[in-house]
C-alpha cells in the first residue's frame, strides 16, 4: 500500500515531524523547555511534546544537556521512566515526544493535597528506587530527583523524568566533582565537592521522601550557601510528632536514605537489602515494577492535574503552538564561522531523529569505555557510542537487570 496518508496527505512512513501529531493542552514549562499533549494523527495515542527553540537553547547555553538527554533517553526502556518515543526537529525547534503522564508530578499532588500518607509515600518510593536501581545498573546517576521530576501516569504509578542533568559513571571515570541538580535535593558529597557517584540518587530520593511525607524539606536555608552548610553539618531532625504521623520503620528508612556519609546511605551499597528493610514487608516489587500492583492513590480522570497557569500564560503572552518549518539543509561547503553559527551547526548534527517503533536492538553489551570531550560538554565514549549500558525502546519486555553496574 501507499505511505501517505489521508490525513492532510501526511507520509508517516517517513521521518516523523511535528505534522504527524495534533496539538492539544500545554501543561508545562521549565527553564528551556516547554511540554504539551500531542495526539498521533494516525494511532490515535497521545504523548508529552517537549521542545524548545534552538535559539532559546543556544541563548542560554543548553546545548550539552539537552543533547546528552536526547541520547541518553533513545536508549532507555523501562516501565518507572518516563521513556522516549519520537525525536526530531525543525528549522526552528527541537522535539522530544515522550510517555503522556496523566496523574501530574508529585509536586502539584504535594501543592494540592498537602501532606501524604506513609503507605501512599512508601509506594512512590519503592517504584522511585526501582527506577534508580535501573538506571544505576547502567552507571547512570539522575542528580534531580525531586517531587517536580516523579510523574504520575493515569492509574497513579510513578515514573522517574527529566534526564537533563544525568551522568554516566565508567572504569576511567568513577566519580563526578560537579554540583547538578536543584540545591535543596544535593547530597553532601556533591556540595562538599568530594567525588560522588549513584550514591546521590538515594540522597535525593530521602529529601523527596521527607517532603511527601511532612510537607517541607529536611534541611533549610534562606540563602544558597546557608541551605549548602545546613545539608553538609546540620543533623536530620524529624517533626515533634513524628511518630504520630508515620512508623519508626518510616523513619528509620528516611534516616538511612539521609545518612551524610554515603558508604553507609541506605540503598547505595546493596538494593536487595534496600527492599528487605521492614518498612517494604508485604510489597510486591514485580508488581511494583510491572504496575500490576494497585497504587493507593489513583488520579480523578475528571481532572486536570497540571497547573492551569501554563495555559493562562500562553494565552496571555501570546505564546503560540510550534509550527513545522522544515529543516533547511545548508548548501555552503564552508564551516561556520560565528560561533553562534557553530552551536546551531552542532546542534543540527546531533539531535537526531528518532522513532520507537522502528528500532531492533534491545541492548548493547557492557562496553569498554573512554571520555572524549565534546565540545564544552562531556559525552562518554565507547566504541563509537557512550559509555552508559542501555536498553533500545524497541524492546516491550522487562529485561533482566543482572548487568554488572
Amino acid at each position: 500500500m501507499g505511505a501517505v496518508c489521508c490525513k492532510g496527505d501526511i507520509d508517516f512512513d517517513s521521518q516523523v515531524y511535528l505534522d504527524h501529531f495534533y496539538q492539544l493542552r500545554a501543561v508545562g514549562r521549565g527553564s528551556f523547555f516547554k511540554v504539551r499533549i500531542v495526539r498521533h494523527k494516525r494511532t490515535g495515542r497521545e504523548y508529552a511534546l517537549k521542545y524548545t527553540s534552538k535559539d532559546r537553547c543556544i541563548q542560554r547555553k543548553c546545548v550539552g544537556p539537552i543533547l546528552c538527554e536526547r541520547r541518553l533517553l533513545e536508549r532507555l526502556e523501562y516501565p518507572l521512566i518516563v521513556n522516549l518515543r519520537y525525536a526530531f526537529q525543525d528549522d526552528e525547534s527541537l522535539y522530544m515526544v515522550l510517555d503522556l503522564m496523566l496523574g501530574g508530578d508529585l509536586r502539584h499532588l504535594l501543592d494540592t493535597s498537602g501532606p501524604l500518607k506513609e503507605l501512599q509515600v512508601r509506594f512512590y518510593v519503592a517504584q522511585i528506587a526501582l527506577a534508580l536501581h535501573y538506571l544505576h545498573l547502567r552507571r547512570i546517576a539522575h542528580r534531580d530527583i525531586k517531587p517536580e521530576n516523579i510523574l504520575l501516569d493515569a492509574r497513579g504509578h510513578a515514573h522517574v523524568s527529566d534526564f537533563n542533568v544525568a551522568v554516566g559513571f565508567s572504569q576511567q571515570k568513577p566519580l563526578r566533582y560537579t554540583t547538578a541538580g536543584t540545591l535543596a535535593y544535593m547530597s553532601p558529597e556533591m556540595l562538599g565537592k568530594q567525588g560522588y557517584n549513584y550514591s546521590v540518587d538515594w540522597w535525593s530520593l530521602g529529601v523527596t521522601a521527607y517532603e511527601l511525607l511532612f510537607g517541607k524539606r529536611p534541611f533549610k536555608g534562606k540563602t544558597n550557601d546557608q541551605m549548602a552548610q545546613s545539608v553538609l553539618h546540620n543533623p536530620l531532625e524529624f517533626p515533634a510528632n513524628v511518630y504520630q504521623i508515620v512508623s519508626a520503620d518510616c523513619v528509620n528508612v528516611i534516616s538511612g536514605l539521609l545518612e551524610k556519609s554515603p558508604k553507609n546511605r541506605l540503598g547505595f551499597k546493596s538494593f536487595e537489602k534496600f527492599k528487605l528493610h521492614p518498612w517494604f514487608a508485604g510489597l510486591d516489587w514485580d508488581a511494583l515494577e510491572s504496575k500490576q500492583a494497585v497504587p493507593l492513590y489513583i488520579p480523578n480522570d475528571k481532572t486536570f492535574h497540571f497547573d492551569a497557569v501554563h495555559e493562562i500564560e500562553e494565552m496571555l503572552l501570546d505564546d503560540p503552538q510550534p509550527r513545522s518549518k522544515r529543516l533547511r539543509t545548508s548548501q555552503s561547503d564552508h564551516p561556520p564561522v560565528t560561533e553562534y553559527a557553530q552551536w546551531r551547526q552542532i546542534v543540527e548534527d546531533h539531535f537526531l531523529p528518532y522513532d520507537y517503533t522502528k528500532q531492533d536492538m534491545v541492548f548493547s553489551p557492557s562496553p569498554s569505555t573512554t571520555t572524549t570531550s565534546c565540545y564544552n560538554y562531556t559525552v562518554i565514549k565507547a566504541d563509537d557510542d557512550d559509555g552508559f549500558i542501555y536498553d533500545r525502546p524497541h524492546n516491550k519486555k522487562l529485561l533482566s537487570s543482572t548487568l554488572a553496574a
